[in-house]
């Protein structure tokens, strides 16, 4: 299924990636232009430094906010008697920017869900104007692009991140760069992806690699780990058949190999679960395996696949088209509670006969409202156990987490005591989500139960991106470096470790939620 890692890791989940889209708004010469920068005061978050990429081609708005959220696309906008309207979006969530031009600067105010404030931006004569162009998916390019496009790659990572060769010393990045350079004349684009993103991955944090086009063959099925087994866990209508097996190889190449392959496109100093999530997500992209040489063509991948009585079959896949989603088919009849659809940020369910409240937060965004729905709920029920599940959290901004879920739980005598406040993590607990998760631990009585999240609690994060010029492909890096943990383990282990079997998940149990229910 698609990756989207920036919420990685969801997608082993998913989870789902960032795609790079600009509806088009309406804009005409002379509309406010280029690169803005400033500051939101979030009602939320507090004051957040952004940045506005703004650019007007052939009549239509398009262009970027970068936040510490996130970064999220233009999605519509206009300019009017001095006054300017802009609307983003980024994996569901939307922004909107209503600002007066006063000579360089856009001052007004966002809404964004139940958050606002206002937003001042000052344009930024001194930086590189934004690409002339919006299009993602320009692929067709001859060598010397390609070459420039490398070139300014290679010039502006290490300068925009702030301890680029912390992991790969500076001279073998360059030579990695100069190995890229020399083979650009025999490899295709989908090649020099991969070349790239490898080049990103040895900078070593998970924030920082080369963003998925929007065209990148998402291939209609879901590949899962189970112990020393990678099953089919979710399927597209009309392959069926495959729905359950185990993946034994990938176009005559065995499965093991097709992943250690994968693996040199994993950031390097992250931990092994992250980078088996990212490889799961991998191995059902079609433009990865294409990339990688996995596959001779992106659109079609062939798998050979063993039923549970030990046959095998093959099965070819085909390459769903750009932003199709269907009505995917799962291997349990019965999803658990955990598995099921989240609208909005997070959702509360009260188990009456367990006296427990389950949240299932997957964002750290937009909290208010649900927090207070929670907080009211725990007012009225007084139940025994209090359970946030962020083990699909693909992360957002940790104050918003730190403001309405940790900081008021820490008054609730009731809750916040031991057996009676759980937290659940995994490997797909990602950048704000393994924040909170590390906060939980020191500053609440939280028991923490799952999996060892993926991403390491002390490294750089807080992502921004630039836009190479010619393939127009995002690279995003690292700006700011954190620590959340204290001791010489840089990793944060559950106080309770399960990890589901296939005969659990394809039976719909969650063990992990299953035990916080029965612990005494």
């Amino acid at each position: 299924m698609r990756i989207n890692r920036e919420s990685l890791l969801v997608s082993a989940m998913f989870i789902q990636v960032l795609v790079s889209v600009s509806i088009w708004a309406q804009c005409k010469p002379g509309d406010p232009v280029g690169r803005f920068e400033g500051f939101a005061a979030s009602a939320q978050a507090g004051k957040l430094d952004v940045s506005l990429e703004l650019l007007c081609a052939d009549g239509h708005y398009a262009g970027e906010l970068n936040t510490p959220i996130g970064v999220y696309k233009v999605t519509g906008g206009s300019f009017d008697s001095g006054s300017l309207r802009l609307q983003f979006a980024l994996n569901g969530d939307n922004i909107t920017i209503e600002a007066k031009l006063v000579g360089d600067s856009l001052q007004g105010s966002f809404t964004s869900g139940d958050d606002k404030g206002p937003v001042d931006l000052h344009r930024n004569g001194n930086e590189e104007p934004f690409p002339a162009t919006t299009s993602a998916d320009n692929l067709s390019l001859t060598p010397r692009q390609w070459r420039d496009d490398l070139a300014y790659f290679a010039k502006e990572l290490p300068k925009r991140h702030p301890d680029a060769f912390a992991n790969t010393p500076k001279d073998k990045f360059e030579i990695a760069v100069a190995e890229l350079d020399g083979k650009i004349d025999h490899l295709n684009s989908d090649q020099i992806y991969v070349g790239l993103d490898h080049l990103a991955n040895l900078i070593g944090d998970a924030h920082t690699y080369v963003e998925f086009p929007h065209d990148n063959a998402n291939l209609p099925l879901d590949i899962r780990r189970f112990g020393d087994e990678w099953r089919v866990a979710i399927v597209a209508p009309g392959y069926e058949q495959a729905l359950g097996t185990r993946v034994i190889a990938i176009q005559n190449l065995p499965l093991a190999q097709a992943r250690a392959l994968a693996m040199t496109i994993t950031p390097i100093a992250e931990t092994a679960s992250l980078k088996d999530a990212r490889v799961d997500g991998f191995l059902t992209t079609g433009m990865a395996l294409h990339g990688l040489g996995i596959i001779p063509d992106r659109n079609s991948a062939r798998y050979t696949l063993a039923t549970e009585d030990g046959k095998q079959l093959v099965v070819d896949f085909k390459a769903l088209p750009p932003g199709q989603q269907p009505k995917w088919l799962q291997v349990a009849a019965q999803l658990p509670l955990s598995e099921q659809p989240v609208t909005g940020s997070a959702a509360c369910t009260y188990l009456r006969e367990a006296r427990t409240l389950y949240c299932n937060v997957r964002w750290i965004r937009n909290l208010a409202g649900p927090a207070k729905d929670m907080f009211e709920t725990l007012r009225r029920e007084h139940p025994d156990k209090l359970v946030i599940d962020l083990r699909q959290n693909g992360g957002g901004d940790y104050n918003v987490g730190l403001k309405h879920l940790i900081e008021p739980l820490r008054k609730e005598k009731d809750i916040n005591r031991k057996g009676h406040l759980f937290v659940l993590i995994g490997p797909n607990t990602f950048s704000a989500a393994m924040s909170n998760a590390a906060q939980f631990r020191t500053m609440t009585e939280a028991t923490l139960v799952g999996q060892s999240i993926g991403e390491r609690p002390n490294s750089y994060q807080e992502v921004k991106q630039f836009t190479l010029p010619n393939s127009h492909f995002v690279v995003h890096y690292s700006t700011r470096y954190y620590k959340f943990l204290e001791g010489p383990d840089n990793v944060i282990a559950p106080d309770h470790e399960i990890i589901p079997t296939w005969e659990e998940y394809k039976s719909g149990h969650d063990p992990v939620l299953e035990w916080v229910l029965a612990a005494k």
